[in-house]
C-alpha cells in the first residue's frame, strides 16, 4: 500500500497518532527517525532537510514498546548508552544520567537489572535514556501499549511533565484514543496510508467527530 503523508508538527507540542492496524502509524515515525526512507518528498526538522540523514544525525530519540534494554546492564548503564554507546562516561555524562534517573522517579534503583524492574520501571529507563540524549524530538511508538490502564496513565503523565519541563516535541503512536485526551494533544488520524483527519484531540474525539473517525472509534469500542 502506497503511503502519502503531508503534515507539519509545531515545535514543543504533543501529537498523538491513531488509526487502524496497517494504516502507517509506525511508518510515519520511522520516516521521521530515519529508520525508513521515503521514495519521494522531504522531511524537514527545524527547517533543516534531513531526508538523507542517518538516524544518528537527526535530533530525534525514539522509545519502543519493548523498551530495548540490555539484560546484562543495570539501570544506570542502560541509560548511559543514550549518552555514549561505548559507556566511556565522563563526569558530565554521569551527572546527566543521575538527573534523568531522578526525573523519571528511579532514584535508588540505579544498580538493578531489567529483570528486577516492573514493566513501568523498564519504560521509565527507556524514557530516561531518551532524555540523556538531549534531543528536541521524542517519538513514542506504542511505548506503553503493554501496560495496564493505571500504569499507562502514569507513564503518560510522566511524559507530560517532562515535555513541559524540557519543551521537547513529542509524537506518540497509540491504539488508545483516550491517551490523546490525557495530554494537551493534537490528534492525527491515519487511514489507508493517508492523514484522514487532524486537529485538536478534544475536538476530534468529541461527539462532533468526523464520520471516518466515528467509524474507527466504534470498531475499537466493539473490540473489532
Amino acid at each position: 500500500m502506497a503511503m502519502h503523508f503531508d503534515l507539519t508538527i509545531e515545535p514543543s507540542t504533543i501529537t498523538a497518532v491513531i488509526g487502524p492496524s496497517g494504516s502507517g502509524k509506525s511508518t510515519l515515525l520511522n520516516l521521521i527517525a530515519g529508520f525508513e526512507t521515503a521514495k519521494s518528498g522531504r522531511i524537514l526538522i527545524g527547517g533543516t532537510d534531513v531526508t538523507g540523514a542517518a538516524p544518528s544525525e537527526r535530533p530525534v530519540s525514539m522509545v519502543f514498546q519493548d523498551n530495548n534494554l540490555f539484560a546484562h546492564l543495570d539501570v544506570a548503564a542502560n541509560i548511559g548508552l543514550g549518552r555514549r554507546p561505548d559507556l566511556k562516561l565522563n563526569e558530565t555524562d554521569k551527572a546527566a544520567i543521575a538527573k534523568a534517573i531522578q526525573k523519571v522517579g528511579l532514584t535508588g534503583k540505579e544498580k538493578r537489572k531489567p529483570e528486577a524492574l516492573s514493566g513501568g520501571e523498564r519504560q521509565r529507563v527507556a524514557i530516561a535514556r531518551a532524555l540523556v540524549r538531549n534531543r528536541p524530538i521524542l517519538l513514542l511508538d506504542e511505548a506503553f501499549a503493554s501496560l495496564g490502564p493505571a500504569l499507562r496513565h502514569e507513564m503518560l503523565d510522566l511524559v507530560g511533565i517532562l515535555q513541559e519541563e524540557t519543551s521537547m516535541t513529542v509524537v506518540m503512536v497509540t491504539h488508545h484514543p483516550d491517551d490523546a485526551l490525557r495530554l494537551p494533544s493534537r490528534l492525527i488520524f491515519l487511514d489507508n496510508g493517508k492523514i484522514a483527519a487532524s486537529g485538536s484531540a478534544k475536538e476530534l474525539l468529541s461527539d462532533k467527530r468526523p464520520s471516518l473517525l466515528r467509524k474507527y472509534l466504534g470498531a475499537e469500542d466493539s473490540g473489532l
